[in-house]
């Protein structure tokens, strides 16, 4: 078995939740031979430095996430879509830990599969949902702020998209522009709009409103 991370083991004796399900998914991972790291506050799995999968915790579940899950063939159709802008992650949820252990060999294949495609080279292709037309509003916030093209370029392909529904969804043009002006410091800073940007969230990379208990 692979070698455990001191941070993930700390994460996981202080959860109060999920404590069992999360051991047990951390034993199938590294029993697959997957290296363990600690980012973004999460038990993170890796193949040769690439992100393979993530563990996560909701109020309702814990999941295991597939880095590019879309590209997996899924014969039990256990994946599902984060939210509904995810192009490329796919998430299994586990509300205990017998739902775990009963799709234990299925989890095993759905990691080597992952694993698998990592070491091919495999690649998301973000190219037909990415294709977005830009707001004017933002168009021209680009004018005025030459730096912002460049961190919203920068950001993931899911995070832009986000963005640009966000600016197009509101009919008049006023608000557009309130809105656009009103995310540059989260583009700036290289955050998604549901981006955790204080630091107190404990789901980052996300929002969880924890800024609003721990303050």
């Amino acid at each position: 078995m692979a070698k455990k991370n001191s941070s993930v083991t700390e994460f996981i004796n202080k959860d109060k939740t999920w404590q069992q399900e999360i051991r047990k998914l951390r034993e199938l991972l590294l029993e697959n031979g997957l290296t363990e790291e600690f980012k973004w506050r999460a038990p993170c799995y890796t193949h040769e430095s690439s992100n393979i999968v993530i563990i996560g915790r909701l109020k309702k579940s814990c999941t295991l996430g597939f880095f590019k899950g879309v590209l997996l063939s899924d014969p039990q159709s256990i994946l599902v879509a984060p939210g509904p802008n995810s192009q490329s992650a796919r998430v299994v949820r586990f509300e205990s830990l017998e739902s775990i252990e009963s799709l234990s060999d299925t989890i095993g294949a759905y990691i080597k599969e992952a694993i698998e495609l990592e070491a091919k080279g495999a690649k998301v292709d973000f190219n037909q949902k990415d294709e977005i037309e830009l707001p004017d509003e933002l168009l021209q916030t680009y004018d005025e702020n030459p730096l912002l093209k460049s961190a919203f370029e920068s950001l993931t392909p899911g995070r832009r998209r986000a963005y640009v529904l966000h600016f197009t969804s509101a009919k008049q043009s006023k608000t557009r522009k309130s809105r656009v002006e009103n995310c540059i410091p989260r583009i700036m800073a290289g955050k998604g709009m549901h981006d955790c940007i204080c630091g107190l969230s404990d789901r980052m990379p996300r929002c969880d409103g924890s800024h609003q208990r721990k303050r």
